[in-house]
């Protein structure tokens, strides 16, 4: 049986469900994808790593996650995306289970390679999701599930991987995490029901037609600059904590995953507060943006503070910067999707996913080197407010007014 229509106003016992799974395969994704960079003091030792090979080893999953949702987005767009999602995710599980079973650098730089193709299916697909089913007044609220996931994710991986690696090992950790992750799919398959098709205006909306939209530039843009704070805190922030602020490993795990719970606090609370807004009234182009300029600024002000402070000001500066990331996070895809719509959201974000995922690729890397060369991180952090500060410049004069593209 088909979900109900994205008509509805409220959210139904089976759009529930659906977000629910949606929000849990997310927070498995961000486990995933960071779940090496618990690993890193140990991969450095055991494989007598530098700071810049360490550095590769953690962008090498942003090569293929960057250039690999055009594909994707193409895939939901064109096939039954239930489907496309439980492969994806079937591939990257397999990909962490594997990574526990590898010893030597370049295999794990290929499982790293091969996570990151399977992960790439994953906005694509909730954007695909969203635009068909989720109501405009109900996105803030729907998409702020999914970043409540995505923070919470490399949170849990803090507050329980350390502690499993440090005592059984990261091999432990990847295998366990990887075999637990695959029953996601039972209920997938249970649950999802196929996505309706629609039946007016154009078949197809190809990828060149939504890259001559000037607010699809300008999502693309923003979300690498909101990328690169996010990629540089998921790969460098444990390092940084541990190397360079000389926290023990239980007081990191607590620092950073505190970052991670205030930006999923701060997701669940701003992505309520714009629906409620948006239903009194306001337009999404005034609250959506407005939301997204002034905390992408906020974000910069904080993590620029905390390369310079003492422990325990930069600690709070962290966490406030983790606020205003989450802050973000809860309309992002919900500006992509009301502009794409649904017959357009999956390449929309592919193509969005392709740009702004070249910072996964970026950030890890050069901050290696510029540790390396400097010994320190007050570059790198700097690096990220600058970005982020482009970032909101770009929100206000780079995407336009937050109202649905016409296909005609």
């Amino acid at each position: 049986m088909p979900l109900p229509s994205s008509a509805s106003s409220r959210l139904t016992p089976a759009l529930n469900r659906i977000l629910f799974l949606l929000a849990l395969s997310v927070f498995i994704n961000y486990i995933d994808r960071s779940n090496l960079s618990l690993a890193a003091p140990m991969l450095k030792s055991e494989l007598g790593l530098s700071p810049a090979q360490l550095g590769i080893l953690l962008s090498a999953f942003f090569w293929t996650y960057a250039t690999t949702p055009l594909l994707s987005g193409w895939l939901v767009d064109r096939f039954e995306v239930k489907w496309i999602l439980a492969g994806g995710f079937f591939l990257w599980t397999s990909a962490t289970i594997v990574t526990g079973l590898l010893h030597t650098f370049i295999a794990l730089l290929a499982a790293r390679i091969v996570l990151g193709i399977g992960e790439s299916v994953a906005y694509p697909s909730y954007s695909k999701i969203m635009g068909s089913h989720f109501a405009e007044s109900n996105r803030g609220t729907a998409n702020s599930a999914i970043s409540v996931g995505q923070a919470l994710g490399p949170m849990v991986g803090l507050l329980f991987g350390a502690p499993v690696i440090g005592f059984f090992g990261w091999r432990v950790f990847f295998l366990g995490l990887g075999l637990l992750s695959l029953l996601w799919l039972i209920p997938w398959f249970a649950w999802m029901p196929p996505t309706p098709r629609l039946s007016d205006g154009p078949e197809k909306v190809s990828i060149l037609a939504i890259a001559k939209q000037r607010s699809a530039l300008g999502t693309c843009l923003t979300l690498f600059c909101m990328n690169y704070y996010s990629y540089f805190m998921l790969t460098w922030l444990p390092y940084y904590l541990l190397e360079e602020r000389h926290f023990s490993l239980s007081r990191m795990s607590r620092v950073a995953a505190s970052m991670f719970l205030c930006a999923a606090m701060a997701s669940a609370i701003f992505g309520r507060l714009s629906d409620r807004w948006i239903a009194q009234g306001g337009t999404p182009t005034r609250v959506r943006k407005g939301v997204m300029a002034i905390s992408t600024a906020f974000t910069g002000v904080m993590v620029a503070g905390a390369a310079f402070t003492p422990d325990l000001v930069a600690t709070v500066l962290l966490l406030l910067a983790g606020a205003g990331f989450g802050t973000t996070s809860s309309n992002t895809w919900a500006i992509t999707q009301r502009l794409a719509g649904p017959r357009a959201a999956g390449r929309w974000t592919g193509l969005q996913l392709f740009v702004g995922n070249l910072a996964g690729v970026v950030a890890p890397a050069l901050t290696g080197f510029i540790v390396e060369r400097t010994g320190h991180f007050y570059g790198p952090f700097l690096v990220v407010a600058v970005i982020s500060w482009i970032g909101s410049l770009a929100w206000i004069y780079a995407v336009g007014p937050v109202e649905p593209v016409s296909w005609q």
